[in-house]
């Protein structure tokens, strides 16, 4: 089945869902997930969402957001857009209250003056500006939004449906570059259908399953990065992956994340006699920015030959943990630890992607009509390092950006013309069902393991050749496979994950220096050059 809309937005996290709402008074939106409607990483997020709500604050300020942001982001952040972003937090987040996010308030007597909301103090950030609902933050977002979404008679969200490409007027040998919409697998039929749509936005998030250990889930497979840069967008700052400093360390549930917030109530991060280690390596201790934390984490792993190292929060009294992290307590309980006794084992895993699709102001791509909002995007905010909390921030103030830019163009743009614009179908009748999927399983792993070997937390130039050099193998691979075979999620992600590698690697050899989450031991120091590394396709080609 084939559909024809205003906006096709690819992605139901807090980006999507923000954008659907924000243009669904006039306009047609279809918005496809993955896989159901909450798989993305919103969903996920323990956190919270950072932002000066009160500007009479005394003890805060949007100047300290600013300043606090762009020190994480090693001085590469976009000040201009640190800013927008800032001032705009607190619109942001009343447009979240108003939508029903439960956000937690305080216990305590407040003033007039004085916001209600208990707010937590994370990793970078100078003062305690970090809202939340308990440790699930992010549930209580994408299930406020999804609610939203599900009642208005313009949204139609389509599960199950994986986008496969964009289909452009490039493409077609027509004038110019814009899109025209996608080509979307549908995993319950296993046909592929075209959504032809007058506007696309790319809300797919990052890229994080590109590495062998991850926090993030299934889903972050680096798709909508994946899909621009075939279509001819560029990309910016791709060298630089977070990885989150605790994730659970336990074979019955990986890839669980200890959220910030944590170390913010006073949680410390020890060796497993008991000792702290992260005075020796940072004045601000386990308050240092991730990048700094992850790589101390790293190292005493390394240095002391351990398989993990300690987040230890029994200090603290056992009533006041359980109230602030019930969705950590009970996960951890499942698996034999009691948070409120004895520490937990944890270490770094691939959190989050600072680089991505290189958009403007109100979240537009180099290839018109075509918008990229959240993780797949690259708006200079995040810098060599996101600042914690900062992620749904971001989601939100540009969701609302191209939402706002979209309505205007609207008109600009017939839907009849669209319809009529001839899109062949998806042509699979020479190709054949495999019967060899553990050649896409064999790579998949592979390739995940030579990235986190290769292209971690911590680089070489050495390291880097030999990974360029598999990731070609397998590209080679993956092409001659996606020739033959009918395509499948797996295959799909496979071919996407080795594209997101491929530049994650030219990155990091593009920059020559160390600097936030991009650490090599070549290049040790840090330059006085401030540069974003930008590169586009036909540059990697020629």
């Amino acid at each position: 089945m084939d559909y024809t809309t205003d906006c096709l937005v690819i992605g139901s996290g807090a980006a999507g869902l923000t954008l659907a709402l924000g243009i669904a008074k006039s306009a047609k939106v279809i918005v496809l997930s993955k896989a159901d409607v909450c798989a993305g990483s919103t969903n996920y997020a323990q956190g919270g969402i950072a932002g000066v709500y009160n500007i009479k604050d005394d003890q805060d300020s949007i100047e300290a957001h600013i300043k606090d942001t762009c020190i994480a982001g090693s001085f590469i952040c976009d000040e201009k857009v640190v800013r927008e972003v800032a001032e705009h937090a607190h619109d942001s987040i009343q447009w979240l209250i108003d939508a029903g996010v439960p956000f937690d308030l305080k216990e305590e007597e407040k003033s007039a003056e004085q916001s209600p909301y208990h707010l937590h103090r994370e990793g970078g950030h100078s003062h305690r500006r970090i809202f939340h609902a308990e440790d699930h933050t992010g549930k209580s977002i994408q299930e406020t939004l999804v609610a939203r979404a599900k009642e208005h008679p313009n949204i139609t969200i389509l599960e199950d449906r994986y986008a496969v490409d964009l289909i452009t007027t490039k493409k077609l040998n027509m004038p110019g570059n814009r899109v025209l919409g996608a080509y979307v697998l549908n995993e319950k039929d296993d046909q592929v259908e075209i959504i032809r749509a007058r506007f696309v936005a790319l809300c797919t998030g990052g890229a994080s399953k590109v590495y062998q250990y991850t926090c993030n889930p299934e889903v972050s497979s680096g798709d909508g990065i994946a899909m621009a840069w075939r279509a001819g967008c560029r990309v910016a700052n791709m060298e630089f992956n977070q990885f989150h400093p605790t994730t659970l360390y336990n074979a019955a549930d990986r890839n669980f994340l200890l959220t910030e917030a944590l170390r913010g109530e006073g949680a410390t991060l020890e060796r497993k006699d008991g000792t702290r280690f992260m005075p020796e390596y940072d004045d601000r201790g386990e308050l240092a920015p991730r990048d700094i934390v992850a790589r101390a984490i790293d190292h005493e792993m390394k240095k002391t030959g351990a398989d993990c190292m300690y987040l230890n929060i029994s200090h603290k009294p056992a009533d006041f943990v359980k109230k602030h992290f019930p969705t950590i307590y009970e996960r951890c309980l499942k698996v034999g630890i009691d948070i409120t006794k004895e520490p937990i084992p944890i270490v770094p895993a691939a959190h989050f992607s600072c680089g991505g699709v290189m958009v403007d102001s109100k979240a537009r791509t180099d290839i018109q009509g075509l918008y990229a909002i959240g993780e797949v995007a690259y708006t200079g905010l995040h810098g060599a390092n996101r600042l914690a909390s900062n992620s749904l921030l971001e989601c939100v103030v540009y969701g609302q950006a191209a939402a706002k830019d979209i309505t205007q163009h609207l008109a600009d743009e017939n839907i009849d013309e669209l319809e009529q614009i001839d899109i062949p179908a998806w042509d699979d009748s020479r190709v054949s069902d495999s019967d060899e999927e553990v050649i896409i399983t064999h790579n998949w792993h592979e390739l995940r393991l030579m990235m986190w070997d290769y292209v971690g937390i911590v680089r070489t130039n050495k390291r880097l050749q030999r990974a360029l050099h598999r990731i070609n193998l397998l590209k080679k691979e993956v092409a001659d496979y996606y020739s033959h075979f009918k395509i499948s999620k797996n295959l799909l992600e496979l071919r996407n994950l080795l594209q997101v590698a491929e530049i994650i690697v030219y990155s990091a050899q593009e920059r020559k220096e160390s600097r936030g989450l991009h650490y090599s031991l070549d290049y040790p120091e840090q330059l006085p050059e401030k540069k974003v590394t930008i590169l586009s396709k036909d540059q990697i080609e020629s």
